[in-house]
């Protein structure tokens, strides 16, 4: 099974089977929910990421690679790359192949080139560095050396994959890094689950009511336009926030 990640552009898309003011209703209520939540219960206690969910639920499930997501552009970034106080992104490279890069030269080319990566890890010191980190740092987004990817689910434990923390592939022999970790900064990330319902980060709660839905309906358009079967494979979409209720968004009539 390839594990390249899924980042061609969108197909053709044909009338959109999403409707606005139903988004639209659905973020109201989910913000309107969020500020009384905030304002009757004591912060600390108050358990919340700051991300607005889209719940997929598909009619049959896909056969695709698991490892790596389906990229799905979003008009506002979950991943702010130009902020004043820059990301903590994490790139594991394979320092045990023969044809390795080598840590050194990793952050060489990081450098010179600007590339958003803050922090390398080697993959023979990927379990004691990455704890140890972990406890220092909190990294936005993983990537990692695309051949790395079938071993990595057993080397970082399936704690660390609940955690929705699955390292992102990228091509380090062709193509250009920047490119590639900018594009997975700017999209929503798609995992294709073992059952027909996967969790997608679309929105943040810091971001205005209008950029939310902006971002709800990109992504639900962009999932329908790439999942396999396209829109008549996709059964439903509900919107929620990490501790709220979820509120449906859109039904297939089929």
């Amino acid at each position: 099974m390839s594990t390249t990640t899924t980042t061609a552009a969108l197909p053709q898309r044909h009338q959109s089977k999403v409707d606005p003011q139903n988004v639209n209703r659905a973020v109201k209520s989910l913000l309107k929910w969020w500020d009384s939540k905030s304002k009757t219960e004591n912060s600390e206690s108050l358990e919340n990421d700051g991300f607005v969910y889209l719940i997929v639920t598909l009619k049959r499930i896909p056969q695709l690679d698991r490892t790596n997501p389906l990229m799905i552009p979003l008009p506002h970034p979950l991943i702010d790359l130009v902020a004043e106080d820059p990301p903590e992104l994490c790139l594991i490279i394979d320092d045990k192949h023969k044809n390795k890069i080598t840590k050194e030269a990793a952050l060489k080319k990081i450098e010179a080139e600007k590339i958003p990566i803050t922090t390398v890890i080697k993959v023979s010191k990927l379990k004691s560095d990455l704890r140890k980190l972990e406890e220092e740092k909190r990294f936005e987004l993983y990537f990692a050396e695309r051949r790395l990817m079938p071993m990595l689910p057993k080397l970082l434990g399936k704690e660390f994959v609940k955690k929705n923390k699955t390292p992102i592939a990228i091509n380090l022999r062709h193509g250009s890094w920047k490119e590639q970790i900018e594009k997975a900064c700017e999209s929503a990330l798609f995992f294709v689950g073992t059952g027909t319902c996967s969790v997608v980060k679309v929105a943040k709660l810091s971001m205005g009511r209008k950029e939310i839905a902006e971002n709800v309906v990109a992504a639900m358009n962009g999932i329908g336009d790439l999942v396999p079967g396209r829109w008549k494979n996709v059964k439903l979409f509900h919107l929620k926030l990490l501790e709220s209720l979820a509120l449906p968004v859109y039904q297939s009539v089929a």
